[in-house]
């Protein structure tokens, strides 16, 4: 039976509540781990790339010294070290290394959509004899016979099992366009700024 006089006192039970500032145990918990799997999405980057992350020079030493690590246990335990390192750096500097990532992912993403978009295009010469035409129209400096000859040959090595030689070539000159196409982008670019 419930007591008729709880409540009737002047104050509520929630007046003695403890407020706490601080995160719970179980909050760092996560903030721990979230900082240790940062850690080791660095770690499974290359090299070259993560020396170029701003950071501390300790925590990019704990990060590379780990990459060079095989033995299973050392590699655990340098991977302990790495996150205990991270716990270190400051919200915003794990924000700048965050932000790196993201861009990381981004870029790869943008390469591999246009290694795609080139297959394709080589998919449609091999295919399609007016895409020869377009591809000529676009850039009139390529050797059109050499083109007729390789997309000939590939046609051939993929009738007959062969290694693709031709194919891999047709798609190298692809490959050069496009990186022809984004140094010229990349040369206009400064002008149009410096007309404004």
């Amino acid at each position: 039976m419930p007591n008729p006089n709880r409540g009737s006192v002047g104050f509520q039970s929630n007046e003695f509540d403890q407020e706490y500032e601080r995160p719970s145990k179980s909050e760092l918990k996560r903030q721990s781990n979230e900082l240790q799997k940062l850690g080791e999405q660095l770690i499974d980057e290359p090299r070259d790339r993560v020396k170029r992350v701003p950071m501390p020079d300790e925590v990019k030493d704990a990060i590379l010294m780990c990459q060079t690590i095989t033995n299973h246990e050392g590699r655990r335990r340098q991977l302990q070290y790495v996150g205990k390192m991270m716990r270190t750096l400051s919200e915003e500097e794990v924000d700048v290394i965050k932000r790196t990532i993201d861009s990381w992912k981004g870029a790869s993403k943008a390469e591999t959509a246009a290694l795609h978009a080139l297959e394709r295009r080589r998919e449609k010469l091999l295919g399609d004899d007016k895409a020869l035409t377009v591809l000529l129209e676009e850039h009139p400096e390529l050797d059109a016979q050499h083109l007729r000859t390789l997309i000939r040959n590939a046609r051939k090595e993929q009738a007959e099992n062969k290694p693709p030689k031709a194919y891999r070539e047709i798609f190298q000159i692809l490959k050069d366009l496009a990186k022809k196409g984004k140094q010229a982008d990349a040369e206009e670019a400064p002008d149009d700024d410096a007309d404004e």
